[in-house]
């Protein structure tokens, strides 16, 4: 077979996955930091101006207590930069802007699972996170023409991106061995890479020129990434043309997957049915809405929260909410290669490692995110909760996530579809929540109700996840496929016992063989307490 592979086709796999998904949420969450430059802020340029008195009788120092009430409590009268110019949308619309990616990203969630099972990972992927940047090329136009047409394209780029996560969990489950698997899934969280990554970055692009050259970088960048992974990326070792014939055996063997498997998994029928009655499959969706509803939150209303409560200019928000994220994908690696080693291991079984990892991105986040809310005018508290909240959810890679391959590998993108057209409702909640609670009172007690809402979210969310998931393969996984071999293996005992019933008529046997053999068939199958026919041919 040769040598070993320098490089492993999935390692490559693994770094294009990893960028594909920061290029997926660069696309989500471009518009929370810029929302933050593009609305108008009153301003206070000294402390002359607080005298001043607005038409309606409110003065300009209550309007800014307001809206920078932690500022002004460690600055007095200190000059705040703010901004005159600008979009005049109040903060129910913000929310409405920023929510809107996630209004019907919910409807494509399980038709990009199903899409990636008859089309493929690398079409439905790539090419849902290409049209999703070339879209952010139009974006600055739809805002200043009308918000009404920015929503409206924020909504058509989401319903088209929603087709990329549940497509990647099917490739998984072509692609990675099950005990490589939690180690594969950090890749996912590229996103977090993103987020730590593009937030100071857009910051500075904003700081240096304007907030519309951010979504220009997003297009451009988009595009450099598609054109590597329609090179590189296959959508199972068997159709690579450049992977060592060593590493394809593996991954075939240790998945289980030969000619006669793949002839199968063309042909059989969705378990449509048995995937909504799965119990194990409804706690890792509740799982996932918890863990999604903390994730969104945090990272949609960072920027927000930084600039109006604690008054940080735009660079400041985008490095303050970039951090958690880059320390969320270092611990999601580090827990990830734990997880791993104590199932290698067999120090502790698959659904104990992922409730394992269930409890850190729900219970542990939401303890975190308890912190934040308390943490009032606290900058450092506010940062130190906001980081290791965040980065606690870095488990759902090993927890949740997870999960969804190991109770069925074979509809895996399908599974994670339905996880996440019910997950992403959070997308859409959460941010018109925080604009109905922030309506025009950007203080301390009102975002400490905001992060109150989404704790609870979490703590109970996850421990419902810690009582009831289950990690073993459903039986539904297999189910076509076992029918398929018992029809095949009672064919064969029926042929053989024909042919042995012929011979012995021919010997003057008469007729020696008895009992039909289908009801000897049912009758083994009923003593020998399988409800499996194959496996009741194999005990006779």
């Amino acid at each position: 077979m040769g040598k070993e592979p320098k490089v492993y086709a999935r390692t490559v796999l693994w770094y294009l996955v990893f960028v594909g998904f920061a290029v997926n949420y660069m696309i989500r969450i471009n518009m929370n930091i810029t929302i933050v430059t593009m609305v108008k802020q009153a301003g206070r340029k000294s402390s002359a101006a607080s005298s001043e008195v607005f038409s309606n009788g409110t003065s300009v120092d209550r309007v800014q207590r307001k809206v920078y009430a932690c500022y002004f409590d460690r600055n007095g009268s200190d000059f705040l930069d703010t901004k005159e110019d600008g979009f005049e949308w109040n903060e129910y619309e913000q929310g409405l802007v920023l929510g809107a990616f996630f209004w019907l990203h919910w409807v494509t969630q399980i038709p990009g699972g199903v899409l990636a099972r008859k089309y493929g990972t690398k079409m439905v992927f790539g090419v849902a996170n290409a049209i999703g940047c070339w879209m952010c090329f139009l974006m600055p136009l739809a805002s200043y023409l009308d918000i009404r047409i920015l929503i409206f394209l924020r909504v058509v780029q989401g319903v088209i991106c929603g087709v990329a996560w549940p497509a990647m969990h099917h490739m998984a489950g072509q692609w990675i061995p099950p005990n490589e698997r939690s180690k594969f899934i950090t890749a996912y969280l590229g996103s977090s890479v993103g987020v730590a990554l593009n937030f100071p970055l857009f910051g500075y692009i904003i700081s240096w020129s304007s907030w519309e050259y951010v979504f220009h970088f997003c297009g451009i960048f988009g595009t450099i990434w598609y054109l590597a992974w329609v090179v590189l990326v296959y959508d199972s070792p068997a159709e690579h043309p450049r992977i060592h014939p060593k590493e394809r055996e593996y991954i075939e063997s240790s998945l289980g997957i030969t000619e006669k498997s793949k002839e199968q998994d063309r042909h059989e029928a969705t378990p449509w049915k048995e995937m909504m009655l799965s119990k194990a499959m409804w706690m890792t969706v509740i799982a996932q809405w918890a863990g999604i509803w903390g994730l969104f939150t945090v990272m949609t209303q960072a920027p927000s929260y930084f600039n109006y409560i604690h008054g940080w200019d735009i660079k400041m928000t985008g490095l303050l909410s970039g951090i958690p994220h880059l320390c969320r994908m270092i611990f999601a690696y580090f827990f990830s290669m734990m997880g791993d080693y104590l199932l290698r291991n067999n120090l502790m079984s698959r659904t104990n490692v992922r409730k394992m990892g269930g409890a850190s991105c729900c219970v542990l986040n939401g303890i975190f995110v308890l912190g934040l809310a308390y943490s009032g005018c606290h900058s450092t508290a506010a940062i130190l909760f906001l980081t290791l909240a965040t980065m606690a959810h870095g488990a759902v890679s090993t927890g949740p996530l997870a999960n969804i391959v190991d109770m069925s590998p074979k509809y895996a993108g399908i599974l994670l579809g339905i996880s996440g057209m019910i997950g992403v409702i959070p997308g859409f909640v959460s941010p018109i929540i925080v604009g109905i609670l922030t309506l025009g009172n950007q203080t301390v007690k009102q975002w400490e109700y905001v992060f109150l809402i989404t704790a609870g979210m979490l703590i109970v969310g996850g421990i419902l996840y810690m009582l009831f998931a289950d990690s073993t393969q459903q039986p539904w996984n297999s189910a076509t496929e076992e029918a398929l071999d018992a029809r095949e293996l009672v064919s064969l005992k029926l042929n053989v016992e024909d042919t042995m019933r012929e011979k012995e008529r021919e010997a003057g046997g008469g007729e020696a063989g008895g009992e039909p053999v289908t009801a000897e068939i049912v009758d083994e199958q009923n003593t020998s307490g399988e409800d499996d026919p194959a496996k009741a041919v194999l005990v006779r």
